[in-house]
């Protein structure tokens, strides 16, 4: 879990309110970015589930790209 973690870290670094909790799929309506967390997929953009669509957008670069520099060493 050590990726939720370092991901977690970034977004408040980013002044971001962290909330952890089961959200239900009708809340992915109010959702403008998305994406997945985990050791083989690391950050990955999500731009649909079901009937809703997200865009790719700053904060997940940024998140994403944040996130290279911290694992990669490339601070």
């Amino acid at each position: 879990m050590a990726i939720v973690r370092t991901v977690i870290d970034l977004a408040k670094a980013r002044q971001l309110k962290v909330i952890e909790r089961k959200i239900m799929p009708e809340e992915m309506a109010e959702a403008q970015e998305c994406f997945l967390t985990g050791t083989a997929a690391e950050i990955t953009p999500v731009g649909e589930i079901g009937p809703y669509s997200f865009e790719v957008g700053a904060l997940t670069r940024d998140i994403a790209e944040s996130y290279e520099r911290v694992v990669r060493g490339n601070h």
